[in-house]
């Protein structure tokens, strides 16, 4: 199974990220185009998904995007790794949960390529790193599935400002849960890309 593999290399405007994936699922799903594995940042954003609560928003004047993903609220900007997918579960076996158990099982490995030991949590969608025994999220997964082709993805912290999320309860969090790779291990990621997609496209054969 053949993927289209695409790397955007300066920090993408949300809404036009979005409405390209909405295209792109479209032809997904009549056979046009290949599937989508998508790799970019975002200009600072405030997203809200599906489960999104005013109360989450703790600075009343930041603007929060509303959008069709899975989730609540977080912030995407500069220095977060965002993955964008485009999956035809039709081709596989129709099961969400086991698809996002795929998603997990790459970061976790990609994270272990860097020595960094993560897991996933039944009950929090995402994945997870201990640190002097508290509890941290380093990847949040949203996602959107229309005619069983999935869609929207993934982000990573790697060196963004964490000060950010002192604005929102992110993914219904208090902001001190929610950690980057930088603060756990200051090393070069250059190569997070490159094991992200191994991984993926690992997992992805079922």
């Amino acid at each position: 199974m053949k993927y289209e593999i695409k790397y955007s290399k300066k920090p993408l405007d949300y809404r036009v990220a979005i409405d390209y994936l909405d295209k792109r699922m479209q032809h997904v799903d009549i056979g046009s185009k290949k599937e989508l594995i998508w790799f970019l940042e975002h200009n600072a954003i405030f997203t809200g998904g599906t489960s999104y609560a005013a109360k989450d928003v703790k600075d009343k004047s930041v603007e929060i995007i509303k959008t069709k993903r899975g989730g609540k609220i977080t912030w995407h900007g500069p220095g977060q790794l965002i993955c964008y997918l485009v999956i035809n579960l039709r081709k596989r076996k129709k099961d969400l949960r086991r698809f996002i158990m795929c998603l997990e099982n790459a970061i976790i490995d990609t994270l272990k390529f860097y020595n960094i030991k993560s897991y996933s949590d039944r009950k929090n969608i995402g994945i997870w790193i201990k640190k002097k025994n508290k509890k941290f999220k380093i990847a949040a997964i949203g996602l959107r599935v229309r005619k069983w082709i999935v869609y929207h993805g993934f982000s990573i912290n790697i060196n963004n400002l964490l000060t950010e999320y002192d604005k929102i309860n992110p993914c219904g969090l208090s902001a001190k849960n929610i950690i980057n790779l930088r603060s756990i291990k200051n090393i070069d990621y250059k190569d997070i890309k490159k094991q992200l997609k191994k991984n993926l496209i690992k997992n992805f054969k079922y």
